[in-house]
């Protein structure tokens, strides 16, 4: 096995970018550790519907990066006390689906460490039933990678606000998060340490203890390429939001002249269709409110953007625009 050392970057865009890169392009007869530290994000599972998995407004106001990733599983939040560590190897039989085969390796160091961690359910890394670590997998043509998270001093608080929906309803075909108990390994550890000293602590382990190990740097070319590749896949809208699953959204309200009721469905992030029910009073047939919202993305910038124009008073008497923006999304 031979390391690959991300140089410290911390864009989840960059990282996942990089991540594929390697598994497509470098060293393929080589089994390949790649460890990364993502700055705030959350990172949606390949077949999740971004916005039934996050707390958007939260998420907007904190700057936390929004990034889907190629393998499945839920949602996870990732900040600068997250160590995320990649295993690329080839796609054989004993490596697909199987978890333990490079998750035991780093429970091992764990417990070097003091930590009880155990391997649990199927893809889990546990402390005393407390969830420390998931993982995934995704495979392409000959290679394949595993690869998974530790919570090592992460904000816990920002995980349950950044993850927490506040939407009335939705409905999705999208594969929803489990929220489990988690904790942090700082908790368990006897002696302190940064994040960039926990790395290197399991980077050690994971070789046996050795001070020196077999690394490839990567070349201004493979640079080149990871940042061309999360310009075009892991930095796009379409991919992170718009690659969703179809789904419908119920949103109601009243309003001090009446309750308002929006029906809205989504496909590939745009509004196929949206209808207005309620007791409400307005001076326009909202019909035409239907019309102007159809084809727009479904996104506060754009729904923004959209009613610009509007005048959402006509339609909903005493309800201006950025009330009428605030209850749609």
């Amino acid at each position: 096995m031979i390391f690959i050392d991300n140089e410290q970057n911390h864009d989840p865009h960059l990282n996942l970018a990089l991540e594929e890169y390697l598994m497509r392009n470098v060293r393929p007869q080589d089994d390949i550790l790649l460890f990364y530290i993502n700055a705030p994000s959350i990172i949606i599972g390949r077949n999740q519907n971004t916005i039934e998995e996050i707390n958007q407004p939260y998420v907007t106001q904190h700057g936390i990066h929004v990034v889907r990733r190629l393998s499945g599983g839920g949602a996870v939040y990732h900040d600068l006390g997250n160590l995320n560590f990649s295993f690329i190897t080839p796609n054989i039989k004993e490596n697909v689906h199987n978890f333990r085969k490079f998750t035991e390796p780093v429970v091992a160091v764990l417990r070097e460490m003091g930590v009880p961690a155990e391997v649990g359910g199927r893809n889990d890394i546990l402390v005393e039933g407390r969830k420390i670590s998931g993982n995934a997998q995704y495979i392409a043509a000959q290679r394949m990678v595993s690869h998974g998270t530790l919570l090592f001093d992460s904000d816990l608080s920002q995980v349950a606000e950044a993850l927490n929906v506040k939407m009335s309803k939705i409905e999705s075909k999208g594969i929803k998060s489990v929220r489990s108990r988690v904790a942090n390994i700082s908790e368990y550890l006897s002696e302190k340490m940064t994040t960039e000293e926990f790395r290197l602590r399991i980077l050690r382990g994971l070789f046996g203890g050795a001070q020196d190990f077999e690394q490839h740097p990567l070349t201004a070319e493979d640079w080149a390429a990871a940042r061309q590749l999360a310009d075009d896949r892991y930095r796009q809208w379409d991919w992170n939001y718009g690659n969703s699953p179809a789904y419908n959204v119920q949103k109601t309200h009243r309003f001090p002249i009446g309750e308002v009721d929006a029906r809205i469905n989504v496909q590939r992030g745009i509004i196929s269709s949206i209808t207005f029910y309620g007791d409400f009073f307005g001076r326009e047939d909202v019909s035409g409110l239907s019309e102007l919202l159809t084809g727009v993305r479904y996104d506060p910038q754009h729904l923004s953007q959209a009613l610009a124009g509007a005048d959402i008073g006509q339609y909903f008497t005493g309800v201006t625009n950025e009330e009428f923006l605030a209850f749609l999304y």
